[in-house]
C-alpha cells in the first residue's frame, strides 16, 4: 500500500461557506467559534434524528429540545446562522434499522461509523449544497489532510486526533474520498482541557456540559431494553443455548439478547464462568464456552473501504472496536470487497458486526466489518490481560466524545 504524497495546505479561504454539524454540546461549538476566526462563513446546522415521542429524548440527547436549544444559543452567541434539519427518516432507515437488523443477524452494530457515514457526511451534504456550503464540519477528534501524490493526483488522509483519549478517527474510517475531501475537523490538533479552555473565555453555556458516553437513541446504554421497545415480539428469535460439544442446555428468549463475550445471563452450574462464543443466526442457536474459546487469530471482513491502493497483502495495526488499543497484522486483500486479517498474536472477543479499522501509524488505511467466524480460528492464547470480557463488544463507549 503506497501512502507518499506532499501535504497540501489546508483550504482556508476568507468566504468560503462551511455548515457545521452542531449538537448543542463544547466541541461542536468550539468548531463553529474556530472555523468562524479562520474566516469561513460559518452556517450552524442541527439534526432532528427521532420522533417527538421518542423514549429515549432526555434534555441532553441530540435529539431532544435542551440539545437544540444549547446549539441555537451557541450560534446567536457567535453570530451565526443556525438552523433545524428533520433528518429523523433517514436516520430511521440508515441507522435505526441498520442497529436492529443486524442484532437479528447475531452481530453487534456499531451505528456511530453507520451514522457519520450515512447521516453527518451523508444525506446532510444534499442540504449543505443546496445552500451554497462547500464543506461539512464537526466536532470530531480527528484529523483530515489534503495530500498530492507522486503522479499529480490529490486524495484525503484520515489520521488520529491528537488527543490519544478522545480521538475519533475510527468512527470514520468508513468515509469515502469525496467525504473526506469536503470534511473539516478543526478540533483534530487540539485536546479537550484546550476545547473547554476557548467555550470558558468565550462564556459559552455549554462549557461544562458533560460529553455523550451512550448512543444517542439508547437510553442508559440498554440495548435490550430499546429492542424490545422498538421491535414486536414476533421479530425476535429464540432458540437454545448449547455447549460446545452441541448440547442443548436452556432456551433463550431471541439472539438480539447476546453478544460475544457475554457472560451475564446465562445458565449457572458451570464450574467455570461461560461466555458467549458464538451465536448462529440461521438455527437461533447461542453456543457458549470457556474464555479461552474467544482467542481468534484470523478473522474476515467485508465491506471493506480503503484509502489508497490495498492490492497486495500489507501490514497494520488494527482496531477491532472503539476501546481496543490495536493489535499488529497482516490484512490480505481480497475479492468483492473483502478482507482476511491474520493478528500475529491472538486476540480475545472479536465479535462480528463490529468495525476493524487498519492504521499505518496515525495513518487510517481503511477497514471493514468484522465477518462470522469458525471456532476452528479460535486458539487458547491470551493476547490482552482479563478483564469484564462484556465491555469488549463497543457498546459502553457509545460513540466518544461525539459532540
Amino acid at each position: 500500500m503506497d501512502t507518499s504524497a506532499d501535504i497540501l495546505t489546508p483550504p482556508l479561504k476568507k468566504g468560503v461557506r462551511v455548515v457545521v454539524g452542531m449538537s448543542g454540546g463544547v466541541d461542536s461549538s468550539v468548531a463553529a467559534f474556530l472555523l468562524k476566526e479562520q474566516g469561513y462563513e460559518v452556517v450552524g446546522v442541527t439534526m432532528k434524528v427521532w420522533p417527538q415521542d421518542c423514549i429515549s429524548r432526555a434534555e441532553d440527547k441530540c435529539c431532544g429540545p435542551q440539545a437544540i436549544a444549547d446549539a441555537r444559543g451557541v450560534a446567536h452567541a457567535l453570530g451565526i446562522p443556525h438552523y433545524v434539519v428533520d433528518e429523523g427518516e433517514n436516520f430511521e432507515r440508515a441507522v435505526i434499522d441498520y442497529f436492529t437488523a443486524e442484532y437479528q443477524a447475531g452481530r453487534t452494530p456499531n451505528p456511530c461509523v453507520m451514522c457519520n457515514e450515512k447521516v453527518k457526511f451523508g444525506n446532510l451534504w444534499g442540504k449543505a449544497k443546496s445552500i451554497g456550503a462547500d464543506f461539512i464540519a464537526t466536532g470530531h477528534y480527528a484529523i483530515v489532510e489534503r495530500v498530492k501524490n507522486a503522479d499529480g493526483s490529490t486524495r484525503a488522509v484520515l489520521r488520529k486526533g491528537r488527543d490519544p483519549r478522545k480521538d475519533q478517527s475510527y468512527f470514520l474510517f468508513s468515509l469515502r474520498q469525496p467525504q473526506l475531501t469536503r470534511a473539516l475537523l478543526p478540533l483534530g490538533a487540539m485536546e479537550k482541557t484546550e476545547i473547554r479552555a476557548i467555550a470558558r473565555k468565550l462564556g459559552l453555556k455549554v462549557a461544562e456540559k458533560e460529553d455523550s458516553q451512550e448512543i444517542c437513541f439508547v437510553p442508559g446504554n440498554d440495548y435490550k431494553a430499546f429492542l424490545r421497545s422498538h421491535m414486536g415480539a414476533r421479530d425476535f428469535h429464540p432458540g437454545g443455548i448449547y455447549d460446545k460439544s452441541g448440547r442443548r442446555i436452556a432456551e433463550h428468549e431471541g439472539i438480539e439478547l447476546f453478544t460475544i463475550g457475554q457472560r451475564k445471563g446465562l445458565p449457572g452450574g458451570s464450574p467455570k464462568p461461560v461466555y458467549v462464543i458464538d451465536i448462529d443466526p440461521a438455527t437461533s442457536s447461542v453456543i457458549v464456552g470457556d474464555a479461552e474459546d474467544l482467542i481468534t487469530e484470523e478473522f474476515t471482513m467485508d465491506h471493506c473501504s480503503w484509502h489508497s491502493d490495498a492490492s497486495a497483502p500489507f501490514e497494520v495495526t488494527v482496531k477491532i472496536r472503539y476501546a481496543h488499543p490495536g493489535a499488529a497484522a497482516t490484512v490480505f486483500p481480497g475479492e468483492n470487497g473483502e478482507a482476511r486479517v491474520r493478528l500475529h498474536v491472538p486476540t480475545r472477543a472479536v465479535t462480528p458486526g463490529q468495525a476493524a479499522v487498519c492504521y499505518r501509524g496515525d495513518e487510517v488505511l481503511g477497514g471493514g466489518w468484522i465477518t462470522r467466524q469458525k471456532a476452528a480460528g479460535r486458539k487458547p492464547v491470551l493476547a490482552e490481560p482479563e478483564g469484564d470480557l462484556e465491555t469488549l463488544t463497543g457498546l459502553g463507549a457509545g460513540c466518544g466524545a461525539k459532540r
